[in-house]
This record gives structure tokens, sequence and C-alpha cells, in this order.
């Protein structure tokens, strides 16, 4: 589900900035899945997406070094001028998006794992979870399941490998169903009815998830409903961008590794085209582009 800032004093003027680009920030690959759902909802906008691919994935870094990473690529695309930011990533939006929100004079949507409407569709009242260790740990998921678990079981599964399949672009591959269908079957065998996508890059795994459990599984999905609130918070802050008849931007992608992957991905998920641009993002756990401090 989206979470958002709300509108805050110190940001840009509205009209003078509504033609500004959104930024869209991930790990690495997976909030291109974010990315496709804005451009299908918000097609005027244009946008930049950085995937910090040095350092993914996210969830196996430490707390501060994800507030650390977030905080420091928010600031870059501020300066860029970017009039809101969606920060595309579960994991960084767990651990670092109040942070984030005290620091950046521009709305912000997080994201989180669709916990409450899987609690509201699922008729077995058992639901299977795959996010990442750093999620599933975090302060803000326990609260979630505080607030609408109440009467449904929640089945928490780390997706160890799963972001790791995707950033190297395996959807598909035999190995990759294997380790689906070992997350997946034990949620079937304990009566879930519902699963909750709780990482930005699983829903590139719908296709593969799907020909495991067929119809058994409602998939919960939130990257829509992040798009709708993207909207909505852009209109209150009077930053939407005026309609254009004219044939719309294409994204400006940035990667802090190697964009190959990123590119395939962009050209076979996204059927766009484009050059991924690499960049040097550094922050005061990662001072240098050769840095693994975790």
């Amino acid at each position: 589900m989206p979470s958002s800032s709300a509108p805050i004093a110190t940001a840009v003027t509205a009209s003078a900035n509504s033609s500004a680009p959104v930024g869209i920030f991930d790990s690495g690959l997976g909030g291109l899945s974010v990315l496709r759902a804005v451009r299908a909802q918000l097609p005027d906008e244009a946008i930049l997406y950085v995937a910090d691919s040095l350092y993914a994935p996210y969830g196996e870094r430490d707390d501060d070094f994800i507030a650390d990473r977030t905080l420091a690529i928010g600031e870059w695309l501020v300066r860029q001028g970017a009039k809101a930011l969606v920060v595309a990533c579960n994991t960084a939006t767990a651990q670092s998006i109040a942070l984030v929100r005290e620091k950046l004079a521009i709305p912000l949507i997080g994201v989180e794992p669709g916990v409450k409407p899987a609690a509201l569709q699922s008729k077995t009242r058992v639901a299977g979870v795959l996010a990442t260790q750093v999620t599933l740990r975090s302060a803000r998921f326990q609260a979630l399941l505080e607030r609408y678990a109440a009467d449904c079981r929640f089945l928490c599964q780390p997706g160890h490998g799963l972001v790791q399949a995707v950033e190297r672009c395996d959807v598909d591959s035999a190995e990759l169903r294997a380790l689906l269908r070992g997350y997946l079957e034990p949620m079937l065998e304990a009566g879930a009815d519902t699963l909750v996508l709780g990482c930005t890059h699983y829903p590139f795994l719908d296709a593969a998830i799907r020909d495991i459990v067929g119809d058994r599984l409602t998939l919960i999905d939130t990257s829509v409903a992040i798009a709708r609130q993207l909207e909505r918070v852009l209109e209150q802050n009077g930053l939407r961008a005026a309609h254009d008849d004219a044939t719309r931007a294409l994204p400006r992608f940035y990667s802090t590794g190697d964009g190959t992957h990123q590119q395939q991905l962009v050209a076979t998920l996204l059927e766009i085209d484009a050059v991924v641009e690499p960049v040097v993002i550094r922050s005061r756990r990662a001072a240098t582009p050769d840095s693994q401090a975790a």
C-alpha cells in the first residue's frame, strides 16, 4: 500500500513547478513495476528513475546504511529538480521514510506491503506475504499486522534470492521456479488464498508465480495504488503536469551500478528502448563508488 507525506509548507510553489519531473527511486530494478503503473496512471508526468544497483539488494543491508542511501538519493533527485519523490522500495520505506520526510522539502510517497487489502480479500483468513527480511522485521510492517490482521493469519516468508534473480533479469528459469515453489507450496498447504507481493521486484515474477499456484492465490500488487496516491498528492500540492498532446517524453534512467540489466528489463518488460545513464551518488556510508561497506 502507498504511504504518503502531508503537503510540506516549504515545498516549491506549485504552478511554477508542475512541469518538473517526478523522482522514483529503488535499490535496484524493482521500482520499474511502480514506474510502469505511474506511466499508465499519469501519462503527462516526466519521470527520473534511479536504481542504486551498486548496493542492491537493500534487504541484506543494515538499517543505517539503508537510511543513508535513501536520503542521499532523495537529495540528488531534488537537485535534479524533482517535484515529488516515490520511494519505490518496501525495504527503504520501512527503514527510512520518516527520516527522509524530515529532510526533504518535497512531497514523498512510500510503499508498504498490501496487508490491509489482503486481510479484506482473504476468504480462508490465511494469507501469505513474500518480502525481504528487513521489511518483515521492521516496526512499520509489524504495525501493519497489528492494525489489520486481527482475524487473519499471515504467513510471512523472506524471499531470499528473488531480488537477485530479478536484478539479473531471471524471471522464468528452472532455478527461480524451484525457489518460488519452496516458498509458495507451504502457504498453499496452510490454506492461504491470498499472496502479498511485499517487494516491488516481485510483480515481475507474476507469470512464474501464477504458473505454480494457478488461481489458488489472489496476488496483491500495490503498484497501481501507489500511482493513484501519487496522483492525489500531486493534485493536493498543485503539482500535476498539464496535459500535453505532443508525444510524451520517455523516462530518464540512472544507475549507480552497471545499467546493462536495467536497460534489458526496461526494454523487455516496459517496451522502452532507453539509455541507462551511470551516476555516482556519494553518501556517508558509501563515500566512493567502489565502497561496498554495509
